[in-house]
């Protein structure tokens, strides 16, 4: 075991999904579940992915050894601020958020003395949302970063990395604001893009014909994460809002170079821009 008691906010596919993979590999001891949606804490309870359930996070969090916070992105610091408190001497506080900058900062200065904070992003997830989402293996050789921040200690650091070690992840560090870089590019760009795609498509007029009736596989592969949650993606480009200006500015410069060379009928240049594209997309498999 490598904590007593462990507090997880926000029982969805990610926080539920990691209370699982840790009951599994014998990390934890006790879990307690703190969710807004009580249908959700409820299921999360029959299924056995948390011991007991707490009316509020405040009280959740009172015996803790650890807490994990897996809220939008945007409510990150409100629940830090809310919980701040309660939390006992010597407890670890650790996130599951996406944009990594802006939420150490502000958890950073909310944390108590005697506490720390240890932002952290895994790098797994489905289009699927809630409890009834989770399984434990969604972390299952996949990568999680951490991103120490002021109040992060080698201790601290050292077993939120063993219970992601223990969850089946590859485990890294980075500096926050380079997270956030290289994620808008590889995944809230990917996401922007998607979603854009599907409006785009879903509000052409051709000739009065639902286009998206017509989608078949590629189409369907290709946009499946325009099927997570809005909310959740609006907080995320918000929260990351430079980085992604600043990918999406990248992508547009790509798409209208492309653009150029289908305008000019250019067979060369387009044979060496999808071969390119495909050399980078091969190496990534």
């Amino acid at each position: 075991m490598i904590i007593p008691r462990l507090t997880v906010i926000g029982v969805g596919l990610i926080g539920g999904s990691f209370a699982m993979a840790l009951r599994r590999a014998g990390a934890v001891g006790h879990i307690v579940g703190v969710d807004s949606n009580r249908d959700n804490l409820i299921q999360a309870l029959e299924r056995g992915i948390v011991d007991e359930i707490a009316e509020d996070a405040v009280s959740g969090v009172s015996a803790a050894d650890v807490v994990f916070i897996s809220v939008p992105v945007c409510a990150i610091s409100a629940v830090v601020q809310s919980i701040s408190v309660a939390l006992p001497p010597g407890c670890i506080v650790t996130d599951g958020g996406s944009v990594k900058a802006a939420v150490v900062s502000q958890c950073d200065a909310l944390i108590p003395h005697n506490c720390t904070f240890v932002g952290g992003h895994p790098i797994a997830g489905t289009e699927h949302a809630g409890a009834a989402a989770a399984f434990p293996e969604l972390f299952s050789g996949k990568r999680c970063v951490l991103t120490p921040g002021l109040t992060s200690d080698t201790n601290s650091i050292s077993i939120i990395s063993q219970l992601w070690a223990a969850a089946g992840a590859d485990v890294c560090c980075m500096e926050s604001g380079h997270h956030d870089r290289i994620f808008a590019e590889i995944s809230h760009l990917p996401h922007a893009v998607a979603y854009a795609l599907v409006h785009a498509v879903g509000t052409a007029d051709v000739e009065g014909e639902n286009v998206l009736s017509y989608t078949a596989g590629g189409f369907k592969d290709f946009t499946r994460i325009a099927s997570s949650d809005p909310v959740m993606w609006r907080d995320i480009a918000l929260m990351n809002r430079e980085a992604l200006l600043t990918s999406i500015d990248g992508f547009t410069a790509s798409l209208n170079e492309l653009r150029r060379r289908i305008e000019n009928s250019d067979q060369a240049g387009l044979t060496e821009f999808f071969t390119t594209a495909k050399q980078f997309r091969d190496a990534i498999v």
